[in-house]
């Protein structure tokens, strides 16, 4: 991976010496397409909530329209083979891996919260409840997660679980620092939320979907929950939970699995209020998103923007397997259903 970052790095230089690049069209011939990614060339579309989208919330209003510059996108979610490459190189360890410092974690929760026993102050990460069978409020999300003591990226479902023929299957518990560290290793970067919603429009403007505006589609193009959501689910998509990367056709622009499978964190903060700010008329030009976190629901944590929606999305709760969808994530917490992928740009 570094040798290709470094011809790649060596193409860029040269490139800007000889030549204006063009990122409205295709990508320049002086430069390659690093491995594994592809270029979403600088294009003008709706982001947020789209016009007939029966399923937009509050915090995705009102649509608007952006421009992004060119710039390349993993055409899968960062994998476990990936990621392990990256820690056998670095030695790094993930926060799901080390111990819970009670005095950092306090600041974001209210004042005056009882320190939890010891015994539960161990390090691990958020788990689907695979178990659960009744639900009393679905406004009550802790009734299908549990805090499963020893889970992280190698371990997904506790200590007795391994990631052992799943190569290829997305990396998950990775909170948002695991993800900016391996960025850094990698030489790339989160992308924006306003390029995570370019890239998954693949050749669309204004798409609910990656694949246009028909929702009768959704079993056959992504991975999502079906049946009654938590309790039933019957896989008619042919997965109970998380599937291996490229199990379902790529978009136009040939971006595997932007929506289902697993959310993928973005590099702008979470804000509810953040699209109302913003002048409809107006066109935002490669925006970076709010410039503070606000989160009602959790209003002592600094939360980042996921896309995406994951295989546990569905339409009796949130519907988030539409490119306009938008959620909070801890930054010190990962979960089962939680990854990434990275970008690069020849002008960052």
């Amino acid at each position: 991976m570094k040798k290709i970052l470094i011809i790649f790095t060596a193409l860029f230089l040269s490139s800007c010496k000889d030549q204006k690049i063009n990122k409205e069209t295709s990508l320049p011939s002086t430069l390659e397409t690093p491995k594994g990614m592809v270029w979403v060339p600088k294009k003008t579309f709706i982001m947020g909530a789209k016009k007939g989208d029966r399923y937009a919330m509050d915090r995705e209003k009102p649509g608007h329209t952006v421009t992004v510059d060119g710039f390349f996108i993993d055409i899968t979610e960062v994998t476990n083979a990936q990621f392990r490459t990256f820690v056998e190189e670095t030695g790094y360890i993930t926060i799901a891996e080390k111990p819970i410092d009670w005095e950092a974690l306090k600041k974001d929760l209210p004042p005056g919260t009882t320190k939890p026993a010891d015994s539960l102050l161990q390090p691990g990460s958020l788990v689907f409840n695979k178990n659960v069978n009744t639900i009393v409020d679905m406004n009550n999300y802790s009734q299908w997660w549990t805090w499963k003591i020893g889970a992280n990226w190698k371990h997904p479902y506790g200590p007795d679980s391994s990631i052992e023929g799943k190569d290829n299957f997305p990396v998950v518990h990775v909170a948002y620092q695991d993800a900016l560290e391996y960025c850094k290793w990698a030489n790339r970067r989160l992308p924006t939320e306003a390029e995570w919603e370019a890239a998954a429009q693949g050749t669309h403007k204004d798409a609910i979907y990656t694949w246009g505006n028909d929702g009768s589609k959704l079993t056959a193009k992504a991975n999502t929950w079906q049946g009654i959501f938590p309790v039933d689910n019957n896989s008619e998509d042919g997965f109970e939970y998380i599937s291996q990367v490229k199990s379902y056709a790529p978009n136009a622009l040939g971006i595997y699995d932007m929506i289902g499978n697993v959310w993928e964190m973005t590099a702008d903060k979470y804000n509810v209020n953040y699209y109302k700010t913003l002048n409809p008329d107006n066109i935002l030009i490669n925006p970076q998103g709010a410039h503070t976190y606000y989160n009602p629901q959790s209003p002592f944590t600094e939360d980042q923007i996921m896309k995406g929606g994951s295989f546990l999305c569905h339409s009796s709760y949130c519907a988030s397997y539409r490119i306009s969808a938008r959620m909070a994530t801890s930054k010190d917490t990962g979960s089962d259903h939680l990854g990434f992928r990275t970008v690069a740009s020849p002008t960052r």
